[in-house]
């Protein structure tokens, strides 16, 4: 029989020892492209005819580009299975997937980023409720807290933190933020078990909007989330409103976003990811109340080793038993 094939797009940047030991089951190759017009002719010329799984990271973007209908009809026939190095992957059409025949099964790391994530979170949480920036930005300049001297910041304890999406990263940021005395509620599109939900209240999504003081974006990114924050959900918010994103940009809407901040509406936000990352609004690099990380919720030696050895699993059960250990909910039924 001939051996089947493992496509790399992207890298493997610390589990390489893990990756290596698949070629014990398959030969491992990786595309010639440089750029998505090559990749799509690649494609077509037969030269990765069969490939079986395909390990993607988010990187690799900048080689194919999303992984939308195009991509997925120029894909070999013999792909089967798509393993994303990542939490989120909004960059990959899963509807076109499934359509396909034969359909391709995409899986994801679910819960590896967590931790990390929800680090990032507290902390911009805590920079954005404090208002250090502000002192942050004068320091550096060489005034100390600077004059005039920044608006005194608040503490989490008591404060009502709204969680929108109680998923993995959810969940542990409820216990990060319960450690600095914050209460939480949360939205989700379905009502945890009590189990899962672990003491938080379960509230509808304007209830979130208008108790919250502190306001945590942790939900996928797909056609029902895009701008689920706008400018009519500032309007139902509390005045002096904190707001923290970590999930994905563009389920805020940025423009209203900057609108809410200079009107006083918000009284400052804490973001790791924008609409058009690495392009970031100039309303929101010119004020000081707003913490501002370049997409580093996973930024870490560890998570990233944890990232690459989970999709490394999922392309390893894919070539031994034609299974996946997470596909992505949207293929639960597939």
């Amino acid at each position: 029989m001939t051996r089947p094939k493992v496509l790399l797009l992207g890298k493997i940047d610390h589990a390489h020892k893990s990756w290596q030991s698949l070629s014990s089951l398959a030969n491992l190759v990786t595309p010639t492209a440089t750029n998505r017009a090559e990749f799509i002719q690649e494609c077509r010329d037969g030269k990765l005819d069969g490939v079986v799984v395909a390990y993607r990271t988010f990187g690799s973007a900048a080689i194919t580009g999303n992984i939308d209908e195009e991509i997925v009809q120029a894909l070999p026939k013999s792909l089967k299975f798509l393993a994303h190095c990542g939490a989120g992957y909004d960059q990959i059409d899963v509807h076109a997937c499934s359509a396909r025949d034969p359909p391709i099964r995409v899986s994801n790391v679910p819960t590896a980023v967590d931790d990390a994530t929800a680090d990032v979170n507290m902390f911009l949480i805590i920079g954005a409720l404090r208002n250090f920036n502000t002192g942050m930005f004068a320091l550096r300049e060489g005034k100390w807290r600077g004059q005039p001297l920044p608006a005194l910041g608040h503490d989490p304890e008591g404060k009502v933190l709204g969680i929108l999406g109680m998923g993995g990263i959810g969940r542990n940021l409820k216990k990060k933020a319960e450690a600095f005395g914050m209460r939480v509620i949360y939205h989700n599109r379905r009502k945890l078990s009590d189990e899962l939900a672990g003491g938080a209240e379960y509230v509808s999504f304007d209830e979130l909007l208008a108790r919250s003081d502190v306001i945590s974006l942790n939900l996928p990114l797909n056609k029902n989330t895009h701008h689920i924050i706008g400018k009519p959900e500032f309007a139902k918010m509390k005045d002096g409103v904190v707001i923290v994103n970590t999930a994905r940009g563009a389920v805020m809407d940025e423009a209203a976003l900057v609108e809410a901040l200079d009107s006083g509406k918000v009284w400052s936000a804490g973001l790791d990811v924008f609409e058009e990352e690495p392009k970031i609004h100039p309303g929101l690099l010119r004020n000081p109340k707003v913490m501002l990380v370049p997409h580093m919720g996973t930024w870490t030696v560890e998570t990233q080793t944890a990232m690459e050895e989970w999709a490394i699993e999922n392309v390893r059960l894919a070539l031994e038993s034609g299974k996946l250990k997470s596909p992505v909910p949207e293929q639960a039924d597939l």
